[in-house]
């Protein structure tokens, strides 16, 4: 769905709420041109308690951690933007959403460095469903392993959130989608397993759960800190920072994505070999249905979690 079908229309940008089609930049901004922005991406639930941003802080404290990294200096507080938007949200009456805080070098001057662009700040948000859709949180989805490998952390920095190393990101997904998958797997420089364009990934072997770490130029996503709690609360043992072949995925009992966007998704296959039964496995489903039950609020714990509107 784009944007014209939804409905949606405002835009917070450096101080001010907006009319949608006006929240525009100049086309020979910074970021534009050199990729010079960070962002985030943050769910909002309607929950049982009412309308409540997932793990705010968290995304705020990467945001800033990522603009730091940039030598960006993003001038509104931690609490102007959390109350911008909040009422962002209730300006657009919306309970279940996509946040997209994001910071980047503006109009100024077109040089690589970006000494004199002011950063401009924008909060934007939109009702999103299942970022792999719907039937892929029951069904699971179809990966490939891309020939497209992710970048390592010696080259640019993998633990902060900026816009343009999504390029690498795109040019998996879309590679993947061009054969005829839903998704891709990226491997690290030295052909271990990484991450998927958009998520984290987690293998399940013998009732153990296996996760890449920073090490593997991962960025360390807030939906696997919050499985990896959840895992751990449930019994299971968490490798937090495994080290993951290709092979492995072929071979292991059950495989899936964390994600913002794709909350916990299952994959049912990789290069078209079955993974496990091809279905949701048990572990995956457990965790799975723990994650809704604590973002919906159907359970009382770890309500520091959440920011309610």
């Amino acid at each position: 769905m784009g944007f014209d079908e939804m409905d949606v229309d405002t835009i917070w940008k450096n101080g001010e709420f907006l009319d949608w089609e006006d929240a525009t930049t100049h086309v020979l901004t910074h970021a534009l041109h050199y990729g010079s922005g960070v962002f985030e991406g943050v769910r909002c639930y309607d929950t049982d308690r009412g309308p409540a941003v997932f793990r705010w802080e968290e995304h705020l404290d990467r945001l800033f951690d990522s603009a730091k990294m940039y030598d960006m200096d993003i001038e509104h507080s931690r609490e102007e933007i959390t109350e911008a938007t909040l009422e962002l949200l209730d300006r657009q009456d919306l309970e279940s959403c996509y946040i997209r805080p994001i910071a980047y070098y503006g109009y100024d001057s077109l040089g690589v460095s970006p000494e004199g662009c002011p950063t401009d700040l924008v909060l934007a948000a939109w009702p999103w469903g299942a970022y792999l859709g719907e039937e892929a949180l029951e069904d699971g989805v179809d990966v490939m392993v891309s020939s497209w490998r992710k970048h390592a952390s010696s080259q640019v920095p993998t633990n902060v959130k900026t816009t343009g190393l999504y390029v690498n990101s795109m040019l998996a997904g879309e590679e993947a989608r061009r054969n005829g998958y839903v998704e891709a797997i990226v491997l690290n420089k030295e052909g271990n397993v990484a991450e998927g364009p958009g998520e984290n990934i987690f293998m399940v072997n013998d009732g153990e759960i296996y996760t890449t770490g920073p090490a593997q130029s991962i960025l360390e996503g807030i939906t696997r800190d919050t499985v990896i709690t959840l895992a751990e609360e449930r019994g299971y043992e968490v490798h937090d920072e495994a080290v993951i072949s290709r092979g492995q995925l072929y071979t292991a009992d059950e495989l899936f994505f964390t994600g913002s966007a794709a909350e916990v998704t299952p994959i049912r296959s990789v290069d078209d070999t079955e993974i496990g039964a091809g279905t949701r496995g048990p572990v995956t489903e457990e965790l799975q249905s723990a994650f809704f039950d604590l973002v919906e609020r159907r359970t009382g714990d770890h309500d520091e979690w959440f920011t309610y509107l």
